[in-house]
């Protein structure tokens, strides 16, 4: 699978690897309350980011891009409750917290760019 949007394409390999974590949790940890919450906010990142760039205008490509950082925001903290309660070990909790940031990181970089051609 090649992508040429690095967006796109982390935010995939992301939401696979928080597919995986929810499986998991649910059968590993009987876990159900946080992992219900994670599967959706860390699926939801890379689901609004291929929303964003087939948006119908600037303005609809920056609100869903919004929407997809605050969702980086909510999965970010949800890793770390996981790693605090002791759901997963710190090693894989924060390799999944760096990716999160690293797709924060490219997701505020589109954001800016595009609010500036916007002007």
């Amino acid at each position: 699978m090649q992508n040429e949007n690095p967006l796109l394409e982390k935010s995939l390999k992301f939401a696979a690897r928080i597919v995986k974590l929810y499986k998991y949790l649910t059968t590993e940890k009987k876990e159900s309350i946080i992992s219900k919450q994670i599967i959706r906010s860390g699926t939801s990142i890379g689901a609004n980011a291929n929303e964003a760039v087939y948006g119908i205008s600037t303005a609809d490509f920056i609100a869903k891009l919004q929407i997809s950082l605050k969702e980086t925001a909510e999965t970010e903290y949800w890793l770390k409750l996981l790693v605090l309660s002791e759901y997963i070990d710190e090693e894989q909790g924060y390799s999944m917290i760096k990716d999160c940031l690293e797709i924060k990181r490219i997701l505020i970089a589109s954001l800016k760019t595009a609010k500036e051609k916007k002007k």
